[in-house]
């Protein structure tokens, strides 16, 4: 990212709300040590994790250095000092627990009253803590330039409305430089290099406008179904769980203007500028610009899985969607014209994260369709996940006697470029970031309210009993119907395993 975060985060205590979830074990207590064992943490920090569960301290610890199974001789010794305090979160006993603990924590430890508050809990307390910590006064930052930090995972709301009532009890405790609304895309490297690629290349800008570009196609794919989360899946669906934050924040760094400065201020200010140009449509056109589905059963990668419906937690009359393809326009001078296509879904046929932008063809093709036969449009394409890196794709010339051209591609992979695969989870670089005051990788509160106006429309529109829900085989593409939102006879959407 362009600014250069410190090697160390300053002095703080990390609270961890809802310590022993499954969001702790899976992501947060492994990149505590990611960046323990690299140095990346004070010598001056801990963790008081709070939860229901009834664990002690020594409990605490042990599943601290289970679910960091890879954790070094660092995070070892920066366990021995966790502690824990089991308790309901807006319990008068468990903040006078916390308080008594913090204090500790300064007086031994040298913490020098620095907070952040972690909420990895479900999201209908987020309200709850955040104001409980503000009747503790444990919200406010010090005197003494002691800081005061919440960080929100997601979802942020389930539509526009209950997202504002959240802003608005959130900000009633904490003011919206001391939020960090956490989406771990942002935190992949991919992400982050469109800026690079397309700020610190004279070859990339010129041509990443509707002049150019014919259209653009966001795909995030997953081969696998909702496993154990069922439940929570059937409250959100695929536009809550995908479209409304990962998709939004890739679609706003990829389509917006340059920033006048690489600061947090000037970078989300431009994704801002862009959500905002993104058209909003009435729930009737909404119909006309989506599709959605649910997973049949079917077979990925050679094993038959089951339907939607069969999953733990799912309704067997169902009609919550695992697949979303849209039709979007970006109406501002750059992009007037341009569509752009999102999908998303479960168990489709592989897992793939990309941005794709299709090229206008040459105006004039000198070879006849035989010579031609394999070429494809120019597409450069990021790809997020798996494989983390850039491809170009371009025509050549085939080796041989006969003039016959086809596509190829020009390929950047992080793991082959750097030694190291740098894409696979963003965590340690976010934990670090909040910790340190960074927001350029958060999510800022005007972001989440347009991303929810985009995609409100949709929800009203498919609202109704069934709403236009389209059956699909697992292991397919998703429902056929979505090829009618390309609009162009011939256009297709891409195969992301070409």
């Amino acid at each position: 990212m362009p600014t250069v975060p410190p090697e160390r985060t300053p002095p703080l205590v990390l609270v961890l709300f809802g310590a022993s979830g499954d969001l702790t074990a899976r992501k947060i207590l492994p990149a505590l040590a990611n960046l323990a064992d690299r140095g990346r943490l004070a010598e001056e920090f801990t963790v008081i994790g709070v939860a229901r569960t009834p664990w002690s301290d020594e409990e605490f610890r042990r599943v601290a250095m289970k679910d960091a199974q890879y954790g070094g001789e660092r995070w070892r010794k920066l366990v021995e000092r966790f502690r824990y305090i089991p308790g309901e979160y807006a319990a008068t006993d468990t903040f006078d627990r916390l308080k008594g603990l913090l204090a500790e924590a300064d007086e031994r430890y040298g913490t020098r009253g620095n907070r952040v508050y972690y909420l990895a809990t479900v999201p209908s307390v987020f309200a709850m803590i955040a104001d409980a910590l503000a009747k503790e006064g444990c919200n406010a930052p010090g005197e003494g330039g002691e800081f005061a930090r919440l960080v929100v995972e997601k979802p942020y709301g389930h539509d526009l409305q209950s997202a504002l009532e959240l802003d608005a009890a959130v900000h009633r405790a904490f003011d919206e430089d001391q939020i960090f609304r956490i989406d771990h895309y942002m935190g992949k490297e991919t992400v982050q290099n469109v800026l690079a690629l397309r700020f610190a290349n004279a070859i990339f800008e010129p041509v990443w406008n509707r002049r150019y570009v014919e259209q653009v196609q966001i795909t995030v794919a997953e081969s696998i179904g909702v496993e154990h989360r069922g439940g929570f899946y059937e409250t959100a669906g695929a536009l809550r769980d995908i479209v409304q934050n990962h998709v939004m924040q890739v679609l706003s760094l990829t389509l917006m203007e340059p920033p006048t400065g690489m600061d947090a201020t000037h970078i989300r200010d431009e994704k801002v500028k862009l959500l905002k140009a993104v058209d909003i449509p009435t729930p009737d056109e909404a119909v006309d610009k989506s599709v959605r589905g649910q997973y049949t059963p079917g077979v990925v990668d050679g094993v038959a899985v089951p339907g939607y419906r069969a999953e733990e937690g799912v309704a067997p009359d169902s009609v919550t969607e695992t697949y979303v393809a849209l039709r979007l326009r970006v109406e501002n001078w750059r992009w007037a014209g341009v569509p752009v296509y999102v999908r998303t879904g479960k168990r489709l046929p592989t897992r793939v994260t990309e941005v794709a932008l299709q090229f206008h063809n040459v105006p004039f093709l000198a070879f006849d369709g035989e010579l031609a036969r394999q070429l494809r449009p120019n597409t450069l394409v990021l790809r997020i996940q798996p494989n983390d890196g850039i491809s170009l794709h371009f025509g050549a010339k085939v080796p041989g006697e006969e003039f016959r051209v086809q596509s190829v591609a020009m390929d950047f992979l992080y793991e082959r470029a750097f030694g190291e695969d740098r894409g696979t989870d963003g965590y340690p670089r976010l934990l670090h970031d909040a910790m340190c005051g960074d927001a350029t990788l958060f999510i800022r509160t005007d972001e989440v309210e347009q991303a929810w106006r985009i995609v409100d429309p949709y929800l009203e529109a498919w609202s109704e009993p069934g709403g236009g829900l389209h059956l699909y085989r697992a292991g397919t593409w998703g429902p056929h119907i979505a090829d009618l939102l390309l609009e162009r006879a011939g256009d297709s959407w891409r195969n992301p395993e070409l």
